[in-house]
């Protein structure tokens, strides 16, 4: 069911899946004017169709034109408090990653029209459920001005110290990373805009 027809519709539990940066949101979302504000309004609305139990699903890597991809978590995820997120360990697959999202359970379970109502938050997960991996090297990476970006790459930023690059996506000034920093976690920047200097291994 696509997020436009459930509009109107509520389920005790509801599933949003491939929430992963130029899934949800659509990359040409970033290039229409507008796109990415109603992305995030389709977003909204399939998160309050959910009564009880909302879950968010991303893969950590997709098949593309016969070419392994990595995908960055969606920024709408990094837009949820951490406190309503509790990460769930897949037991089969390790080629997907899945994590629910409760805005509170039974009573305290209940939206408002002007978002979500606190309810009982889940607390962070131990360091064992879903940790961020490190991908393999990808064959080709990011350039923005005279700066050459990619997978696996070190990088020193002047407020969140020093990380690793886990995820790339789109192009040029556009172009935004996936940076697991080693002291505030993982972050995503655009690397336009963020002053980012190139650790050397």
């Amino acid at each position: 069911m696509t997020v436009h027809a459930a509009k109107g519709l509520e389920f005790d539990s509801v599933f949003i899946t491939g929430l992963e940066e130029g899934l949800f949101p659509h990359e040409n979302s970033l290039t229409e004017q507008g796109g990415l504000e109603e992305e995030r309004r389709l977003m909204y609305v399939a998160m309050t169709r959910a009564r009880k139990r909302l879950y968010l699903t991303l893969a950590q890597s997709r098949m593309l034109h016969g070419q392994t991809r990595y995908a960055m978590r969606s920024r709408f995820l990094e837009e949820i408090p951490d406190t309503h997120l509790k990460w769930l360990t897949p037991k089969v697959s390790t080629m997907g990653a899945g994590m629910g999202a409760s805005m509170g359970l039974g009573s305290n379970s209940s939206w408002s029209s002007g978002g979500y109502r606190r309810g009982d938050a889940y607390n962070r997960p131990s360091t064992g459920a879903m940790s961020p991996r490190e991908p393999r090297l990808a064959t080709s990476g990011v350039t923005v001005g005279e700066k050459q970006f990619r997978i696996g790459q070190g990088v020193h930023h002047a407020k969140f110290g020093d990380g690793s690059i886990i995820g790339l996506s789109g192009m040029g000034n556009d172009a935004q990373a996936q940076i697991q920093f080693r002291d505030v976690g993982t972050k995503t920047l655009a690397l336009g805009v963020a002053k980012l200097d190139i650790v050397s291994s």
